[in-house]
This record gives C-alpha cells, structure tokens and sequence, in this order.
C-alpha cells in the first residue's frame, strides 16, 4: 500500500519510481517559436536578403574605383603645365594638388561640396535598395508557392507551427528583415565610398577630414536613411499581401497571375471608363491599384502619392533632403491612402493563411 501511494505521488510529482527528479519541458513561447520562424527565413534565403545587397555595394564600389582609374590614367596623358583658358582666365590641369585648392575654398564653397557630396553618397546607398526590390518581390512570390511545388509544405505542416505564424514571418520578412539588411548594406557602401574618395583625395595632398569628411553629412544621412523603415514597412504592405495571396493560389506560374490580373483589370476598367462612375479618372485606377499591388515594395515609390506635399528645387541635394527628412517621410502616416493599402494587404493576407491551411496539389 505504502509503495503504491509513494509510486503515485511520484508520478503526480513529477518524480519517477526510483525517486530521481524526471525532467519536464514546458511548451515554447510563441514569441520564441516567431523568432525561430524568421530564422529560418533568413537561412533559406541568404543569398538574396544578405548577399544580393552587398554584391550590389560592391559593383558599385568596383565601379566608382574604375571610373576613378581612367580618371587617372586620362590625367596622367595630359603635358605638363597644360592649361585651359576660359574668360581670359586659366588654370593649370596637371600637377592636381588639393591642399593648395583647399587653402582658397570659402566656407561657401565648402558648402557646396558639401551638398555634391552627400548627392553622391545618396546614390551610393541607392544602390542595395533597388536591389531589395527585386528581391521582396520574388521572395513574397515564391514563398508560399514554393513549398508546395516541392512537397515540403507537408513536413512544415507537421510541426505545431500555425499557418498564421507560417505566414506572418514572411511578411515580417519582406516588410522588416529585408530592408533592414539593405539599409545596412547601402550604409556600408557609403562609408566604403567615403574611403575611397579620402583615398584619392590623400593621393592628390589633401586632407580628406576637410575636404570629404567635414563637408559631407554621412550620419545624418544614415539617421534619415534609417527613420525612413517603418514607413517602408507600412507602405510595401499591399504587394507584400498581394504576391502573398498569388503564391498561396497558384497551382503554376504565380508570376503571371500576380501581373496579368491586375493588367488586365486595369485595361478593363480604362477600355470602358468605370471610374467615371465614382467621379475618377482611369490613372486613379492605374495608381492606386495597379501600382499599389506591385510596386509598393520599390523603396521610394510613396514619393508618388505625397508630390503635393513636397516641393522640389532646382539643387538635387535640398530635394533629397526634403525627401529623407524624418517630417516629411512621416507625413505619409496622415494620408488615407497608406491606411486603405494596409486594410486591403489584411484581408489579402488572412486570405493566403486560409488558402495555405486548405490548399493541396494532391
């Protein structure tokens, strides 16, 4: 009798027959289990969240070091003393020295350089994020669709994993971890920029704190750069939901389906001018929904829906400022249409969870 109570008690317990403590496991958190989801999307597709923006960066440094090459090769033809007279005025080509040239640059001047500079270490960093446009967009494509093409949806469905989760940490994919990693990948191709302009500005006996560092604004535009995320993450929703939605559906050939229905629902809708029933033109059509269900994810693209609040100059470098500025980026917030395009991309992505959960190519 004692022997049986004591068994039972173990076992109630939680300890075995012998008296040793018996381990237990407690279930994973689901903040844990998300975490581990987005993992797994970053191992699976590495080459294009990680290394596609850095390979992007790196041509472009190449580039920039091969355009700098002929420069130098070009200058290393001209005679010496050659000179080039304007105005009646001249000044001597070869025998470059930029620490003379600095001595008699204003603080005007400087300023300028300073706005040429920050336009071309915003190229620089434009470089990655067209890329990551591509890549969300294929991504988003291929993500459902995939596992389904190569029957591995069947072991991921036998984990006590939710297609809800499933789901959400490919959204949160394309809409957070992917333009995170570009943003980090554009800024390092700015700063790598900015080495090699101080380097060519050493070559030529300058000083490249006052002439390249000093002037430019590289925190600043990292900071803008930055801020500018959430707005990303918000705005890329309606095709990140749309292509979501097409790569849950599609028994073959998402892409076509994901361009070609709203193509042709747009020429539907301008071949007999439906919009004039609501008192629009046909281009709402072509933007608000055409554009918005597959260009979204092209990082800049809100710039097109918010022109009436941004006035642009003839100097490149204020626009670029207008258009980073965390006032201006955050602006988009107060526009329905961000809202609208958010609402749209939830239904269309509790559709691909539905559509995921029931879908079978058997």
């Amino acid at each position: 009798m004692n022997a049986t109570i004591r068994n039972e008690m173990g076992a109630a317990d939680g300890m075995p027959d012998d008296g040793a403590p018996r381990a237990t496991f407690a279930p994973a958190h689901r903040t844990h289990v998300f975490k581990r989801l987005l993992q797994r999307e970053f191992w699976e597709h590495k080459g294009g969240f990680f290394w596609a923006p850095l390979v992007a960066g790196g041509i472009f440094l190449l580039l920039a070091l091969m355009g700098i090459a002929v420069g130098e090769v070009a200058k290393s033809r001209i005679p010496d003393h050659a000179e080039v007279n304007l105005d009646g005025g001249s000044f001597q080509i070869a025998g470059l020295d930029l620490g003379q040239m600095t001595d008699k640059m204003s603080p005007k001047d400087l300023a300028e350089l300073g706005k040429g500079l920050d336009l071309a270490l915003f190229m620089a960093t434009s470089w990655p994020l067209i890329v990551l446009a591509f890549v969300v967009f294929f991504y988003c494509l291929g993500a459902l669709y995939d596992d389904r093409k190569d029957r591995s949806v069947l072991f991921w469905k036998s984990l006590p994993v939710s297609d809800r989760d499933t789901v959400l940490s490919k959204v949160a994919s394309a809409a957070v971890v992917a333009p995170l990693l570009a943003i980090v990948a554009g800024l390092i191709t700015m700063f790598g920029f900015l080495v090699v302009l101080s380097g060519v500005v050493l070559v030529h006996g300058g000083n490249p704190v006052t002439l390249v560092w000093g002037p430019a604004s590289p925190l600043k535009l990292a900071a803008q750069l930055a801020a500018t995320l959430p707005v990303y993450a918000v705005w890329a929703l309606p095709t990140i939901g749309w292509l979501l939605l097409c790569s849950a559906w599609a028994r073959s050939k998402p892409f076509l389906w994901a361009v070609m229905i709203p193509l042709f629902a747009s020429i539907f809708v301008s071949w007999f001018d439906l919009m004039r029933l609501f008192n629009l033109d046909t281009g709402w059509f072509w933007k608000h929904v055409f554009g918005r269900l597959l260009f979204s994810v092209v990082p800049g693209s809100d710039l097109f829906y918010r022109g009436d609040t941004l006035e642009f100059s003839n100097d490149g470098m204020e626009n670029i400022d207008q258009m980073l500025s965390v006032q201006t980026a955050y602006a988009a917030f107060l526009r329905p249409e961000i809202w609208v395009g958010v609402a749209a991309a939830a239904v269309m992505i509790f559709a691909a969870i539905r559509l995921r959960r029931w879908r079978d190519e058997g």
